[in-house]
């Protein structure tokens, strides 16, 4: 798989960092106005969702995220077949389909 990869690793190791600090931001039930929609969102719009399952929710698939492009392209670099970033990128894609799924109906007040 290394041979798929053209750029310095250290942009690897940046974006698994940006986006591990925000999953335990979010995790942490703060940084909603990271969410995108939520924060442009006005108070009536607010109102109709719990921030703190919402928090959980984007908070959780990002740790996903983090998690996986941290084992896959940090560690696991040198022992992966070339053909498992594919299966990197659709677990990534299901994992953004479900926190949109469960941001619009489970996180929605009743």
């Amino acid at each position: 798989m290394k041979e798929m990869l053209t750029g310095p690793v250290w942009i690897i190791w940046l974006v698994f960092g940006l986006i591990a600090l925000f999953s335990i931001l979010l995790l942490c039930g703060r940084g909603a106005n990271l969410i995108a929609g939520y924060n442009t969102s006005n108070k009536e719009e607010k109102e109709k969702y719990n921030e703190k399952k919402l928090c959980r929710v984007i908070g959780t698939g990002l740790a996903i995220t983090a998690l996986l492009l941290l084992l896959v392209l940090a560690l696991l670099i040198e022992i992966l077949p070339s053909w498992f970033i594919y299966v990197m990128l659709a677990i990534v894609l299901l994992d953004t389909i479900i926190m949109v799924v469960l941001a619009n109906t489970w996180c929605r007040k009743k």
